[in-house]
């Protein structure tokens, strides 16, 4: 009877193979499940798996192994003047074309520049990391390494050429912007150019809910909304309406952390430009009636901060998977989601995913992070 196989981690494509690679060194035999290896893109992501047996090993390896921590992107940031530009991560698909509508509202609202950021990835592309020694595999010959690349060329252009026919005829707002093309990791890749140029806001797509794959938590959106530094908004492919002019109501999802009084401060500072109602969330386990008192409270501060703001509060019963919470979006006609990114170490985020990558893949509602470094 074969020994039963267990998921050690959801993953980008790039990072299991890595990942695949340092546990076989050990010689822990790994699988990769759920590939797509005709057209990986932004948001997809695959299932490692190894034996049950092997599970103890498998999670001391990962939990000790720096590929896991913070430093795979590079240093800490360099301290700099913010660009404020709108940083729209690509991969060429429908719901691309859906966060750049919105990315280029942003641009023309907060008087900025786009930029179209697509990574792609080749099989001989190495991260900079302790353990490239442990790469067995053979890669592909250079003449399939540059049709790669050719193909990826081809599509930004034809991305670019797209835009600025929108931008002709109106559809979308005639702002300035660049296309950007990097190799490798994709979610690295992101957030290391994030680091390098500070965006005022990074607009990125999803396949939205009731999708093929759409329950994948390791995906490259999910890496970045836990992991950046700049605001994220996360649109999904069926979201309803194209600009965030549209959005009349808010909710903000708080735990009552000091750090989401200062997120919802740098929300109302950053969409100023936007008119919306807000209404306070708090996702509660038990019913208690000091959660309502606190609600009250917050409400009543920031009522003194902003008193032309129309703020609402409520209490949802967390079900755990985001279905009471996403009920209750749809009952109130809430536009869009916010909710504050704490930041915790890569092994915490792959087995204890936050709401932000739990309400991701289960909703058609924008989502509006924030981290609580900004």
């Amino acid at each position: 009877m074969e020994e039963k196989l267990v998921t050690l981690a959801i993953l980008t494509y790039a990072k299991a193979q890595i990942l695949k690679s340092v546990l076989e060194k050990e010689g822990i035999k790994s699988y990769i499940q759920n590939v797509d290896l005709i057209k990986p893109v932004v948001s997809s992501g695959v299932r490692l798996r190894i034996k049950e047996s092997d599970l103890p090993h498998a999670l001391k390896i990962t939990e000790s192994n720096l590929w896991l921590s913070e430093e795979i992107i590079g240093e800490k940031p360099i301290e700099k003047e913010k660009s404020n530009k709108v940083l729209i991560p690509v991969d060429f698909s429908d719901y691309s074309m859906r966060a750049c509508e919105f990315g280029f509202g942003f641009a023309k609202t907060f008087d900025t520049e786009v930029v179209l950021l697509h990574v792609y990835f080749t099989p001989r592309y190495m991260p900079s990391i302790p353990y490239n020694d442990v790469f067995s595999y053979q890669g592909p010959d250079e003449e399939s390494i540059k049709n790669i690349i050719k193909k990826v060329n081809e599509d930004l252009n034809y991305l670019s050429d797209k835009i600025k026919s929108k931008i002709d005829s109106g559809e979308f707002p005639n702002v300035k912007f660049s296309c950007v093309l990097k190799e490798g990791i994709p979610e690295e890749e992101i957030l290391r150019y994030a680091k390098n140029t500070s965006p005022g806001i990074i607009v990125m797509g999803t396949r939205g809910k009731n999708k093929k794959d759409a329950d994948i938590i390791g995906s490259v959106t999910a890496e970045v909304i836990d992991r950046s530094r700049a605001i994220v908004f996360v649109v999904p492919e069926n979201t309803p309406f194209k600009i965030f002019n549209d959005v009349t109501k808010l909710a903000f999802i708080t735990n009552f952390d000091q750090k989401d009084l200062i997120a919802f401060d740098a929300l109302i500072k950053k969409m100023s430009a936007f008119k919306f109602s807000v209404t306070l969330i708090h996702l509660a386990t038990l019913k208690d009636t000091w959660n309502e008192i606190k609600l009250a409270g917050i409400k009543e501060y920031f009522h003194k901060q902003y008193p032309d703001l129309q703020i609402y509060y409520d209490i949802v019963m967390d079900d755990n998977l985001g279905q009471n919470l996403d009920s209750f979006i749809q009952a109130n006609n809430i536009d869009v989601i916010t909710i504050t990114s704490y930041k915790r170490n890569m092994f915490a985020r792959l087995f204890n995913p936050s709401i932000a990558m739990k309400m991701i893949f289960h909703t058609d509602t924008p989502l509006l992070v924030i981290s609580d470094k900004i």
